[in-house]
């Protein structure tokens, strides 16, 4: 898998890019924070582990002791108790269905429907949040099997909509002014309605 440049932190990006565990969790984060620092929370997260960051390891702790690892300043996330939880469920399924195998979710996928099937049957991951780790896994990681920019929908178009289209500072920033962009038109229809 090539290098990912998400955060703009090497040791971070450095983990999403050998660790993917770590890059779902750093998706399933990617919600009413910063997208760099979504993707940071992985590498926060393996820091405070006692040993690899992993499913098995993350679904062998105590929710609890999670969620406390979560709240250690600075926190991992803006809600660490709801996305500790989350973490954990997902570390869980991995375990359970996946055999710990994170990249098994997608490695075998015959098609772009079923990788987005598959994903969307990952605790925390909506149709949303698998059209863009989709979109992710094709533009970045070269998972791509038929039919994966269908899949992602919207988000497989060239463009800069979502943390697939982040290589560096500059398409960070182009996605960013995109996502305001997005919700001042969504703000204003709605006032129109």
């Amino acid at each position: 898998m090539p290098t990912l440049t998400l955060t703009g932190e090497p040791d971070a990006d450095r983990l999403l890019s050998d660790n993917p565990f770590a890059l779902l969790v750093g998706m399933l984060l990617d919600q009413q924070i910063a997208m760099e620092q979504a993707f940071v929370g992985p590498q926060r997260l393996a820091e405070r582990l006692d040993g690899p960051l992993t499913p098995a390891a993350v679904a062998g702790l105590d929710p609890d002791q999670l969620e406390a690892l979560f709240r250690v300043r600075p926190a991992i996330h803006r809600y660490p108790g709801s996305m500790a939880k989350r973490v954990h469920a997902l570390a869980v399924t991995l375990v359970e269905d996946h055999d710990g195998d994170a990249e098994g979710v997608w490695r075998d996928a015959a098609d772009g429907p079923e990788l987005k099937r598959r994903l969307t049957a990952l605790p925390g991951f909506g149709d949303q949040k698998a059209r863009i780790f989709v979109a992710l896994l094709g533009k970045q990681c070269g998972v791509t099997p038929p039919g994966w920019r269908e899949a992602a929908g919207d988000y497989g178009q060239e463009g800069f909509r979502s943390i697939a289209d982040v290589v560096d500072q500059q398409t960070l920033l182009k996605v960013r002014a995109w996502k305001q962009a997005k919700k001042a038109r969504a703000k204003e229809a709605a006032a129109d309605a």
